[in-house]
């Protein structure tokens, strides 16, 4: 397993974000010892990817994955709006993404499955659409219908879409790992996924060891903060027992910190890196030697 980091393109209001000075920032990711960087783009379309590919591939520094939330966030756009237009929007937006994805995907160290587009709140709010089972029913139909228009294009681009459980503070559809893989499987195709967020399922999920077993087969990437959203190590998660089951669960992806900027930007990546990386090597020495 491997370390990276979120780092924001452009302005955000989205607080779980250690750096957002975009290119500014990746300099420093690789600086502080991680292995690759999770951007999170609103717009793909204001992004040079070939020289953002390049900048890349010039640190070592390989993207793992590309956030779509900021679309949300900002823009209003979601796959599941009751307004046609607003989806049509928010698919199209998708779409840049992958292709952005693709260019990204040359840099030596991407993901063996393709760099990773996050489909986590560019999904919508099943409240949106109808109250209670309804909406939800209604919200995965249009859901399915999206990236099924746009699955084709991900395996063209040889890269993922993958799809984050979020907590039901945040939204109100596909909040634990077994609704996102029920999704999935639905679905069935071989370039859609998930994201597991430990700060999410430290909230739904019985068990956060239990999840990531159980989502095994689906498993894409992985996005690390402890309960309180800080960096691992600040507060009551057990990476130690995280990091097993991950390996026990064949993961050999991605661990990127999506955490809050405390007490600074460096001082939360720093104490990402410290407290992750022996424990990386202690389940890499237990796997050579089991």
């Amino acid at each position: 397993m491997r370390l990276s980091l979120v780092v924001s393109l452009g302005a955000t209001t989205f607080e779980a974000v250690a750096m957002r000075e975009g290119f500014a920032d990746l300099e420093r990711v690789a600086a502080l010892g991680f292995d690759g960087v999770e951007l999170a783009v609103r717009d793909p379309a204001e992004v040079e990817g070939a020289a953002l590919a390049e900048r890349c591939a010039g640190l070592g520094l390989p993207v793992a994955a590309l956030g779509t939330g900021q679309a949300y966030l900002h823009e209003g756009l979601s796959l599941t709006s009751p307004a046609a237009g607003i989806r049509r929007a928010a698919s199209e937006r998708l779409r840049q993404h992958i292709r952005l994805a693709s260019m990204l995907n040359e840099v030596r160290g991407a993901p063996s499955s393709g760099v990773q587009v996050i489909v986590g709140l560019l999904r919508g709010q099943a409240a949106e659409a109808a109250a209670g089972a309804a909406g939800r029913e209604q919200a995965e139909g249009r859901l399915r219908e999206a990236l099924e228009a746009v699955l084709a294009e991900a395996d063209a681009g040889e890269v993922g879409l993958a799809i984050e459980p979020i907590n039901r503070y945040e939204t109100d559809f596909l909040n634990t790992a077994a609704e996102c893989v029920a999704v999935i499987e639905r679905i069935g195709h071989r370039r859609l996924g998930l994201v597991a967020d430990t700060f999410h399922m430290n909230i739904e999920e019985v068990s956060i060891e239990a999840g990531l077993r159980a989502a095994a087969p689906h498993l894409r990437h992985v996005h690390v903060a402890d309960s309180n959203r800080r960096p691992p190590g600040q507060g009551h998660l057990d990476f130690r027992s995280i990091l097993s089951a991950l390996r026990d669960a064949g993961y050999d992806g991605y661990l990127s910190a999506e955490t809050l900027p405390l007490p600074t930007s460096e001082d939360a990546a720093r104490l990402t890196v410290s407290h992750l990386r022996p424990m990386l090597a202690e389940v890499e020495e237990r796997r050579r030697i089991s």
